[in-house]
């Protein structure tokens, strides 16, 4: 039985990382901290060391944005066990040199882009365009800027400050401790506006190649752009799926991923046939992971686990219970209290209503849900999210309705007037 060690584990993997491997014969062990728990100073670094000198473990997984996914391949590399190595993780999550990369084998995918030094900007940025931190997570810091007055007064924000002096911190420490990178995460990025619809391309590669695990549709508010529902299989036409991947593959063998899963957001013209890379995450989407399960027979976790034991993935397409999946995040659009939370006892009933149904929530009775510029978005809070099937989209929005009736989440308005629908 092989054993993995898990690092900086997420509440994905704690709901269903356990389940697969039980079921597919691994043995599990949580390292500490867990992703949510990761301190802003953290010593990265020595936890590196920790692990190392700890050992006694066949795999390394995360699935851990940042620092998991960098830390796992540097336990994996300094050991001798399967995994990127963490240059080449760093290379791929770093904004700016993933776009270098990008432009090398993939042009017509990458939009113009300019570094962005936030004490001194260049005068050679063209307006409008998208800011976004080199490192970053979500929407956070990010923000359609249309002149260069607006771009200095979003650079001197003292939100923008206070993200480049604590969330990067940890970031900065791998770059100086692991690559000889010059541009560390003290930077923005400064890149064209994309147009049309996004969807992310989740794949992996092994020994034999990159190989496509799917492609999921991003599903987004028509005014803030809030992602409100991602759907799988995408409804995409198979010419433009091709494309995608197509994209994809060339970008992620370029940056030098191996036994790793990745997941590559996309903007689709379809008018133009046109595929634009958004950005490339060389790790798995645990949000998706029992989507792929749902419909396809096989989920992400099943897949991470053998490539972290160097074993051959299992393939499987369309053999699960389901036609389609979908994971929804559950958002509000105004400042908020939360006058009713579900407790577990409701989270089950709910998750109860259909097979294979995922629940939770994040919040509490009576929280405030207010601080939404350092959210995900900037635009909206999310409160919890509900990942389900069904036999087709119709029946999926029936049992949606039935599971959110059934989790009976109340709130109670801190503005006069709603910011959103």
């Amino acid at each position: 039985m092989p054993t993995i060690r898990v690092v900086f584990p997420t509440e994905w993997d704690q709901r269903q990382l356990a389940r697969v491997a039980e079921a597919e014969g691994y043995d599990v062990q949580w390292a500490t901290p867990d992703d949510d728990a990761c301190p802003w100073d953290l010593d990265a670094l020595g936890l590196i060391e920790a692990e190392v000198a700890r050992g006694g473990f066949d795999g390394v997984f995360s699935s851990s944005d940042y620092p998991g996914a960098t830390v796992a391949g540097a336990i994996a590399t300094r050991l001798g066990l399967p995994g990127t190595r963490p240059e080449d993780v760093i290379r791929c999550s770093h904004k700016y040199y993933s776009r270098v990369a990008q432009r090398e084998v993939a042009p017509d995918a990458t939009p113009p882009f300019w570094l962005v030094d936030p004490d001194a900007p260049s005068d050679d940025i063209a307006f409008p365009c998208f800011v976004k931190p080199v490192k970053g997570a979500f929407s956070v810091m990010s923000a359609r800027i249309g002149s260069r007055p607006e771009l200095l007064a979003f650079l001197n924000k003292p939100s923008a400050r206070e993200f480049l002096s604590s969330y990067v911190a940890i970031f900065n420490q791998l770059v100086r401790g692991l690559t000889d990178l010059e541009v560390d995460g003290r930077f923005f990025l400064a890149e064209g506006l994309l147009t049309g619809r996004q969807a992310t391309v989740e794949g992996y590669v092994a020994e034999d190649g990159a190989h496509l695990v799917g492609i999921v549709d991003s599903v987004r508010h028509p005014r803030t752009k809030s992602f409100v529902r991602f759907d799988y299989p995408s409804s995409l036409s198979k010419r433009l799926q091709e494309k995608a991947w197509e994209v994809s593959r060339r970008a992620v063998e370029r940056l030098g991923l191996r036994h790793s899963m990745f997941n590559v957001e996309v903007m689709i013209d379809a008018a133009r046939e046109r595929v634009s890379i958004v950005e490339i995450n060389p790790r798995m989407c645990g949000q998706f992971a029992d989507l792929y399960e749902l419909v396809d027979g096989v989920g992400g976790y099943s897949i991470a686990l053998a490539l972290a034991a160097g074993r051959p993935p299992p393939r499987k397409r369309r053999q699960g219970a389901h036609a389609v999946a979908a994971s929804v995040p559950l958002r509000i659009f105004e400042r908020s209290v939360v006058e009713h939370a579900p407790s577990e006892d409701d989270l089950r009933r709910a998750e109860a209503l259909f097979p294979g149904t995922l629940c939770w929530s994040e919040c509490e009775t009576g929280a405030r849900l207010d601080d939404f510029e350092t959210c995900e978005d900037g635009q909206s809070a999310r409160y919890a999210i509900v990942n389900l099937g069904a036999p087709s989209r119709e029946a999926l929005q029936a049992r949606l309705a039935q599971v959110k009736a059934t989790l009976g989440f109340r709130f109670v308005s801190l503005d006069a007037t709603p910011s959103a629908p």
